[in-house]
């Protein structure tokens, strides 16, 4: 009974040898006799630019608020009750020159014209009288006096006085009728009312302020222009008559549409801003009020974007702005497509595009597209190998 239990005890470990070698047998045997080939990397694919070298305008890029020629306010120059006024006098109303506006009460200075008037009557007698009563002295003289008569005896302060009299009756007609012409206060150039600070019936006093008024013939901008930017602007120097100032197109959106006016360059201010360090140059747009019919008036006080045109400059490539790094690199794709990592020369860099002064060579193949990690002499594969650059 208990012999069968110890040849149990006995063959138990042999078995579990038997079958630990029986696997490690079958793993040597079973195993694959060379290991998979580990899969080679696979080479980006890349957009590239075959690169050219163009003659391009280096436009200058401003912006400004446009304003008026000219501003000014309308301003009484005498005193006294409003008894007419033009219906354009108002916020936003247009006018001629030469225009009456405005008409002050003229009564009383039509009375000072007539009192002047008869001042120089009054005048005119004393000087006639005067006259006479010269020639009196001077026979009464010569007939009875002895060797030379004194100007006081020949009655000659007294003429003098009366003929000065008279001349400042002659101006006191004068500056009464131009008191009298002030009456009448024209517009002294065609524009537009801003805004009106008189009615009609109210009464003005010397030097009250009727209305601001500006002229529409012509707008202006001021545009600030970095002294960097100098250099690509052909600014006449000097005082140089028939040289003509750079053109410049302006822009804005109004109303969801970019409307769009052409003006030209006329001055530059004499000196540079104190606070920002940049030249203002000044633009004009003729007409301003008058637009197209398929654009907008250029209104006063409109934010505008401002291209001036700027010089030509040959050799250069335009690149766009994703093929240059932060290092001032390109990424330039060899005739064995490898990559390769080049420095070039910014002459500058624009909204959408960097210009390239050198460090190209005409036909080299330049990647546009963005790549997370590139490293020089990398493989790469290129999608578009016949793509050119445009300036």
């Amino acid at each position: 009974m208990n012999e069968k239990p110890r040849i149990l005890k006995r063959l138990l470990p042999a078995t579990v040898l038997l079958i630990a070698a029986g696997a490690a047998w079958a793993m040597i045997e079973l195993r694959p006799s060379r290991l998979a080939p580990a899969q080679a990397p696979t080479a980006p694919t890349v957009d590239v630019i075959r690169v050219e070298p163009h003659t391009l305008k280096l436009n200058v890029m401003s912006q400004g608020v446009v304003t008026p020629r000219e501003q000014i306010d309308l301003i009484a120059e005498v005193a006294g009750k409003v008894v007419q006024m033009h219906p354009a006098l108002a916020s936003g109303g247009y006018f001629e020159a030469g225009d009456l506006l405005l008409t002050i009460d003229p009564r009383d200075y039509d009375f000072a014209i007539v009192a002047a008037q008869a001042k120089i009557a009054e005048a005119e007698r004393v000087l006639i009288s005067e006259r006479a009563q010269v020639e009196q002295a001077k026979s009464e003289w010569q007939a009875l006096g002895q060797g030379d008569a004194s100007d006081l005896a020949l009655r000659k302060p007294q003429l003098a006085e009366a003929e000065a009299k008279l001349q400042a009756s002659k101006a006191d007609l004068a500056k009464a009728k131009l008191n009298r012409s002030r009456c009448e206060i024209r517009a002294p150039f065609s524009g537009r009312v801003l805004n009106k600070q008189v009615g009609r019936g109210q009464f003005l006093a010397g030097g009250a302020v009727i209305a601001r008024i500006f002229a529409n013939d012509v707008a202006e901008i001021r545009l600030p222009v970095g002294v960097d930017q100098l250099a690509y602007l052909d600014l006449p120097h000097g005082n140089r008559a028939g040289r003509l100032w750079p053109a410049v197109t302006l822009r804005a959106e109004i109303g969801g549409r970019l409307q769009q006016w052409q003006g030209r360059i006329v001055r530059s201010e004499a000196a540079l801003d104190s606070g920002s360090g940049q030249l203002f140059l000044v633009a004009q747009v003729e007409r301003p009020d008058f637009a197209a019919a398929d654009n907008a008036p250029l209104l006063s006080g409109l934010f505008v974007q401002a291209e001036i045109e700027g010089i030509a400059r040959e050799k250069l490539f335009a690149l766009p702005r994703t093929a240059l790094n932060s290092l001032q690199q390109v990424k330039v794709v060899n005739d064995e497509q490898r990559l390769e990592l080049r420095r070039v020369a910014v002459l500058r860099t624009e909204a959408d595009r960097v210009i390239i002064a050198s460090g190209l060579t005409a036909g080299e193949r330049v990647v546009i597209s963005e790549m997370p990690m590139p490293v020089s002499g990398m493989q790469v594969v290129v999608s578009n190998p016949q793509a050119v650059a445009t300036p």
